[in-house]
């Protein structure tokens, strides 16, 4: 490495020192707002500071779907992992079994060989037993022949075993990594909404999480949406009341049930209820079924929303859905047009 010299250190006053000091708070807060754990401007009013939290919890649910993505395809890896290990590992007891018993079989032939066949053959005494014993040998010799040659192939079988096993390694280290991406982008996200909302009093952040799901209201709102429409089938009318009886429960990124829910984990698990496996995420559970118009929408379709397909709710009926909104509020009933819609899809 060529030697560089220290440029010469010079000493900070007056305006230097002014201009350095307002560079260095100019970096730190680029820095935080690139990581998205930058401290928001203390004079935001209520108003502001709700338009700002709700931005950051549509980008947390966006890195959550990843997330969540992430997590399934890891463990799937794992699962795919583990049985290639099992199946190494039982090929590999049948190998040993197989080279111990050709072992045997080459010391025996060692103890054995070392008298050339035809001089054996003039020194025994029963020249036709010596002969059968010939005849037999050849043959067990053609069967070794064979077992070597298997032994071969389960030698190959098993490297090819373990390269795949190495690959599916490979695969779960990749989606760890894109985990631990995930799972920081989410914790800034809500970190920083948290800070937020810390800076606003009581009766603010309740005003700013809506009004809250008691039993009338639950129980006037399932009335009324059921008496709207009807579910188009059992599996659909099962969700729908597994949706309800998740009614009040929190908002968990990553969290599939029964106590807590992230969007696509509520949909998942009400129709997990009725038997129903659906994808992980909302990219996916968009094309889980048929493609139904707005106007078409009966209790049972999943509702999807913002261009990126971030958030999904579980269609009610009489314009209203069920969803797990965000950190701050509970599972809940909301009108559909309450965000941007992108699409509904009807489970099939």
């Amino acid at each position: 490495m060529p030697a560089h010299r220290k440029p010469r250190q010079r000493s900070l006053s007056g305006s230097t020192v002014r201009t350095a000091a307002t560079l260095a708070l100019a970096g730190a807060a680029s820095a935080t707002a690139f990581d998205g754990t930058g401290h928001a401007d203390p004079r935001l009013g209520p108003a502001e500071v709700k338009s700002k939290v709700d931005s950051l919890y549509r980008e947390a649910e966006t890195a959550t779907e990843k997330y969540n993505g992430a997590k399934e395809k890891a463990e799937k890896a794992e699962k795919t992992l583990g049985n290639l290990r099992d199946e190494a590992a039982r090929k590999t007891e049948k190998l040993n079994t197989a080279r111990n018993s050709l072992g045997s079989y080459a010391a025996a032939q060692y103890r054995a060989g070392g008298i050339d066949p035809s001089l054996q053959l003039a020194l025994s005494s029963d020249p036709d037993q010596f002969l059968d014993r010939a005849s037999r040998a050849d043959r067990a010799g053609s069967r070794q022949a064979v077992a070597v040659g298997e032994v071969r192939d389960q030698v190959r079988e098993l490297d090819r075993l373990r390269d795949r096993a190495d690959d599916r390694l490979e695969a779960l280290r990749t989606r760890q990594a894109e985990l631990r991406k995930h799972k920081k982008t989410i914790t800034g996200k809500l970190g920083e909404a948290k800070r937020l909302l810390s800076r606003l009093t009581a009766e603010q952040r309740a005003e700013l999480a809506g009004p809250s799901d008691d039993r009338a209201t639950r129980s006037t709102a399932r009335e009324a949406a059921l008496g709207a429409a009807k579910a188009p089938d059992a599996r659909a009318a099962a969700a729908v009341s597994y949706a309800y009886k998740a009614l009040g429960s929190p908002y968990v990124w990553g969290a599939t049930g029964p106590d807590a829910f992230d969007c696509s984990g509520l949909t998942q698990a009400a129709y997990r209820s009725a038997g129903v496996a659906l994808p992980r995420t909302t990219y996916s559970q968009i094309a889980a079924g048929q493609r139904v118009p707005r106007s078409e929408l009966r209790p049972g379709d999943l509702v999807f929303f913002y261009s990126g397909i971030s958030h999904v709710g579980l269609y009610v009926g009489n314009g209203q859905m069920i969803h797990a909104p965000n950190p701050s509020a509970p599972v809940r009933l909301a009108p559909i047009d309450q965000m941007p819609f992108a699409g509904a899809t009807r489970v099939s």
